[in-house]
């Protein structure tokens, strides 16, 4: 599966899709988050970072760019890296940062605002778009990569249960 879509009907599905995308998590792994103020990235984000196994806080990194977390993933420490790039004026500040380097098979890569990087980061595993849709969400879920494939095939969810 390259696509799933579907529609999320409250801030607690949001929180749910996370959870369940936190099961298909490996290491390598690039998600781009795509979609307005207020469409649930950030919620989506701390919702996959907690379900990954991280028990502090997890902070919207607006000011700072990028925020560590570290985490047991198949039997080995794996950093998710939580970047939010909302602030940045020029691609050029993401790899003056020196962000691309922590794109790699090492890491997680989770990206809001990705466009403000555009022509500078790599091409995503994964690209999730959340958009308003009265008082859910519509989210549709694109695999760019086979690694981004499996992690489709890994996700188990049910937004009406």
């Amino acid at each position: 599966m390259s696509h799933y879509k579907t529609t999320l009907a409250n801030e607690a599905a949001t929180l749910a899709l996370g959870k369940c995308l936190a099961h298909a998590l490996q290491p390598g792994l690039s998600i781009f988050l795509h979609g307005d103020l207020g469409a649930g990235k950030t919620a989506l984000t701390r919702a996959m970072i907690h379900a990954a196994g991280h028990s502090g806080h997890v902070k919207s990194p607006t000011y700072t760019l990028v925020e560590p977390y570290l985490i047991r993933l198949q039997e080995r420490n794996v950093n998710i890296m939580h970047f939010d790039l909302y602030r940045m004026s020029s691609a050029e500040e993401f790899l003056d940062a020196g962000f691309r380097e922590e794109f790699n098979e090492h890491n997680i890569c989770i990206v809001e605002w990705p466009e403000k990087a555009d022509g500078v980061l790599p091409t995503p595993d994964l690209n999730i778009f959340l958009r308003v849709a009265g008082d859910g969400r519509e989210v549709e879920l694109h695999a760019l990569s086979d690694k981004g494939i499996a992690c489709l095939a890994l996700l188990q969810f049910a937004p009406n249960l």
